[in-house]
C-alpha cells in the first residue's frame, strides 16, 4: 500500500503529471470530495474513502494496490516525486512516515519525545524526532531491543515497560469531579453525554445532573452509534478502555484525562490527508 512508480500514460486532462514522471501513491487512492473531513484536505477520515487495496474503486473494479502490474487513479492522489530522491527511500514515507509525523512536535528540537514500540511506525517516529534534534526515549515491552532503538535507530534511552521500578503511574478517580465536569458543560451550553459501564446511572446523569444522554460503554451497538460524534471527552475514571474513548472522538477532538496527575491530552492519527503527505 505504499507504493513508488513511473507515470506511463496520462489521460487528456491530466495537468499534475506527464509521462516519465516519477509519483507515489500512498494509502488513498479515492474519497467522496464532499465531506467536511475531505473539505478539510484530510481524505484519510472521509467515511467514503477507498484504499489501493483490498478495497473497491467507485466503478466496481478491485483495487490489488502494490500487487498489481499497472494502476489506473485520479490525478489527485498521486504524489510527485522530485528526481534527485530514489523510489526506494521514499516508499515508507506514504503510510508509516506521514502516520507519525503530522503535527506530534517532530519537526523541531527541544522536546523529549517517547517512542512506544520500535516497529515499523516506530523507527520513523525515532527517524524523524532524532533528524529534528529532539531528545528520544523508546518504549518496548521487550529488553531485547535495547541495541537496535540505541546503537542503530540513536534513541537517547530506552525502558521497558514491564519494569515497574523505570514505569510508575498513580491515577486519580473522584466522584465530585464527574459531576462538575458535567455540571460545568450544561452551564456553558453544551451537549453532554455520561459515558458509563452502568445503566443504572442513567436517572443520575440526566434528571440530578441534566445531562442530555448517557452511553453504556458495555454496549457495542450504542458505542458504534455514537462513534466520532463527540468533540471533547472529560474522562474523571480509570475502567474505560482508552481505545473505546479514542473512536467516540471526532477528527480533532480531544480526550482530557483529568483523573491523572498532572494535565493530559490525548491524540490520535492514521496515515494522512494528500495534502499532509
Amino acid at each position: 500500500h505504499e507504493i513508488v512508480r513511473v507515470v506511463t500514460e496520462v489521460g487528456r486532462k491530466v495537468q499534475n503529471f506527464k509521462v516519465g514522471d516519477k509519483f507515489r501513491v500512498g494509502c488513498i487512492v479515492g474519497s467522496c470530495r464532499s465531506c467536511d473531513s475531505c473539505a478539510e484536505n484530510l481524505e484519510n477520515y472521509c467515511p467514503k474513502m477507498i484504499f489501493n487495496n483490498l478495497s473497491t474503486y467507485l466503478d466496481g473494479t478491485p483495487a490489488y494496490g502494490g500487487y498489481s502490474d499497472i494502476m489506473v487513479i485520479d490525478q489527485h492522489y498521486g504524489i510527485r516525486i522530485p528526481e534527485n530522491m530514489s523510489l526506494d527511500a521514499i516508499a515508507p514515507l506514504l503510510c508509516a512516515g506521514i502516520t507519525v509525523y503530522k503535527y506530534y512536535g517532530l519537526d523541531k528540537p527541544g522536546p523529549h519525545i517517547a517512542v512506544v514500540g520500535p516497529g515499523g511506525l516506530g523507527h520513523m517516529a525515532v527517524k524523524f524526532a532524532k533528524a529534528f534534534g529532539a531528545k528520544v526515549t523508546v518504549i518496548s515491552t521487550s529488553p531485547n531491543k535495547k541495541e537496535e532503538a540505541i546503537a542503530r535507530l540513536g534513541a537517547n534511552s530506552f525502558l521497558v515497560s514491564r519494569d515497574t521500578q523505570q514505569l510508575q503511574v498513580r491515577f486519580i478517580s473522584s466522584f465530585h469531579i464527574r459531576h462538575m465536569a458535567v455540571k460545568f458543560a450544561k452551564a456553558f451550553g453544551a451537549k453532554v453525554t455520561v459515558v458509563s459501564t452502568s445503566p443504572n446511572k442513567k436517572e443520575e446523569a440526566i434528571t440530578h445532573l441534566g445531562a442530555d444522554s448517557l452511553l453504556v460503554s458495555r454496549d457495542s451497538q450504542l458505542l458504534q452509534a455514537a462513534d466520532g460524534t463527540m468533540d471533547v471527552i472529560i474522562n474523571t475514571v480509570v475502567v474505560h478502555a482508552l481505545l473505546l474513548l479514542i473512536n467516540l472522538q471526532k477528527t480533532h477532538g480531544k480526550l482530557v484525562m483529568v483523573t491523572l496527575t498532572k494535565r493530559k491530552i490525548v491524540a490520535r492519527s492514521v496515515i494522512g490527508g494528500i495534502k499532509e503527505t
